[in-house]
């Protein structure tokens, strides 16, 4: 009896162990367990090296193809000023998980700097959806949607 508690005690430790546990960034919600090691790419972001975060998760995407490198790879491009790449990218982190929140946040954001708020209001219908508490996502989407587009913007596709 004590072997098979022992054993059971064991399981249930394991199965609450934080395993692989990575900061929070703001930059990207960690969507799954499977996703590739980006510590290093989010340092790269931090300090917004967009050229070096672009050539690390290009060389990962080779290999890897996951929603959160896309989702970042599209981030690293709208901050590049390439929109088109980025939607792209968020577009394809969607195909991968379509619940991914970070990449309805930001796919929502580069709406915005489009000037194409209704397309923007689409992704927080989808993240008050997939946080009906609230969550990070959605009020750094509704504060870009308050804010606006920048002056000029033209909504584009």
């Amino acid at each position: 009896m004590s072997t098979s508690l022992s054993r059971a005690a064991l399981v249930v430790l394991l199965a609450l162990a934080p395993v692989g546990v990575a900061p929070a960034f703001a930059v990207d919600t960690i969507t799954s367990a499977d996703a590739p090691d980006l510590t290093s790419v989010r340092t790269k972001i931090k300090a917004k090296d967009w050229p070096a975060a672009l050539a690390e998760l290009t060389t990962i995407s080779n290999s890897a193809q996951h929603a959160d490198v896309y989702n970042l790879l599209g981030f690293v491009n709208r901050n590049m000023g390439e929109h088109k790449t980025a939607m792209t990218f968020y577009k394809k982190a969607l195909d991968f998980d379509p619940n991914h929140k970070g990449a309805h946040e930001y796919l929502g954001e580069l709406y915005v700097k489009t000037g194409d708020l209704a397309k923007a209001r689409e992704h927080e219908v989808v993240l008050v959806k997939l946080c009906p508490q609230g969550c990070e996502e959605l009020a750094d989407l509704r504060k870009a949607i308050a804010t606006g587009p920048p002056a000029g913007a033209t909504a584009t596709n």
